[in-house]
């Protein structure tokens, strides 16, 4: 039996960009593939504006928790996607080797229009993924 390969996604907290990137990976993942999400400085809570948001798409990440990265976590993942850096000091691309870094911008503090705006960019660009991981 092949062993799951793992995608990982990261912000600074893990509380919005990585967790929506973790839920619809999970929803378009091809057969053989699995997703976690990490943060260098995890919130206390995911935003509750991202869960609303990916609530309206039918994906529930309501039961997903903000992680601390750890170094086993880099080491299993076949595959990191920074979300983008708005602290540079907590930037999870210091601690990746090869990472794709997606830039997009963080929801934390935007009004629900503009977190179903990333959310919909972070949808387009996993979708994106799952096509180029499907081909190899």
């Amino acid at each position: 039996m092949k062993k799951e390969k793992t995608v990982l996604f990261v912000c600074v907290e893990n509380a919005g960009r990585s967790q929506m990137a973790e839920g619809f990976f999970r929803k378009y993942a091809p057969a053989g593939y699995k997703a976690v999400s990490a943060g260098t400085k995890p919130a206390s809570q995911i935003n509750p504006l991202a869960v609303q948001a990916m609530k309206e798409v039918g994906v529930d990440i309501a039961g997903q928790k903000s992680k601390i990265i750890t170094g086993e976590m880099i080491i299993a993942s076949t595959w990191a996607v920074n979300m983008g850096c708005m602290d540079q000091k907590e930037c999870p691309l210091l601690f990746l080797n090869n990472p794709v870094d997606w830039g997009i911008e963080d929801p934390k503090g935007k009004p629900i229009e503009k977190v179903r705006q990333i959310r919909d960019e972070i949808e387009r660009r996993v979708k994106e993924l799952v096509k180029e991981l499907d081909s190899k």
